[in-house]
């Protein structure tokens, strides 16, 4: 676990001026990246590569570690992992931060999340999650979310991993929000165990605020800012499972919060 700090949050300076040599060395990077992605893609998320071994994993899985890696890396970002994920059918619980929260979980183990439908919509990265077998969900939906609890459980009973961000949304990196306790019955149902996974992207234990989205940010301006922000560490803590508790899954919600929330030394809230 990391030590606890006066603030979790790292303070912005007031200017930067090598932002525009960042974009001139990444943006290059981004369009290859891109180009050699998209046939990669369609070679990689179809049902033949997903029966195509490579070592102790499929060339599909395989493919999509790479993939996700390599683009948070280009984005500046050096992936600092701790723990280890629970090896078949898991419902993994984070935190959620940014976009790229879910490739920098892809980076480490390939997982079917469970996201808001305008990410569909978003340019190539809503493309790739589709492909990927990412479960929309159209939030204050009550049956859009009976639907996605419904398919969260058959991909867990199938021995699948399961991503989700209990907390409902994106936060701005200085809190972890209310765990809502209702997606935890899918890991009760298809008898599983659960994961907390703490996520950070900044340096020397504190979250940088360059990274959340702002008040009323659109994707494409969050996306070209990070793309120019100075390099740091993406954190991926991988922590100790939660028991089951059948008769109260608020505590489950409530526990894999606190540990998520003691990791990242955020201290009581």
């Amino acid at each position: 676990m990391n030590r606890l700090v006066e603030s979790p949050v790292a303070a912005v300076p007031s200017s930067d001026r090598l932002r525009p040599w960042r974009y001139a060395w990444r943006v290059p990077q981004l369009l290859l990246h891109a180009i050699v992605a998209v046939p990669l893609a369609l070679l990689a998320l179809n049902p033949l590569a997903a029966r195509i071994r490579v070592g102790r994993t499929t060339f599909e899985k395989a493919m999509i570690r790479w993939w996700s890696a390599r683009l948070v890396r280009i984005f500046g970002l050096r992936i600092r992992s701790f723990g280890e994920p629970l090896p078949g059918a898991v419902l993994y619980v984070a935190n959620h931060i940014s976009w790229l929260d879910i490739e920098l979980m892809h980076s480490r183990r390939p997982v079917s999340f469970v996201a808001k439908s305008e990410i569909a919509g978003w340019p190539f990265v809503g493309w790739l999650a589709s492909r990927a077998g990412t479960i929309f969900h159209r939030r204050g939906n009550t049956d859009s979310l009976n639907a996605v609890m419904a398919r969260v459980v058959e991909r867990l009973r199938a021995g699948e991993p399961v991503g989700v961000f209990p907390e409902g949304g994106s936060g701005h990196g200085d809190r972890v929000g209310t765990f809502h306790a209702r997606i935890f019955q899918t890991a009760l149902d298809a008898d599983v165990a659960v994961q907390p996974v703490a996520l950070r992207y900044g340096r020397d234990g504190r979250q940088d605020p360059r990274v959340p989205f702002g008040r009323k940010e659109s994707f494409f301006t969050n996306f070209l800012r990070v793309l120019g922000n100075p390099a740091m560490d993406a954190e991926i803590h991988f922590l100790e499972p939660v028991p089951a508790t059948p008769e109260a899954r608020r505590r489950m919600a409530e526990l894999s919060r606190a540990r998520i929330v003691q990791t990242l030394g955020y201290g009581d809230d």
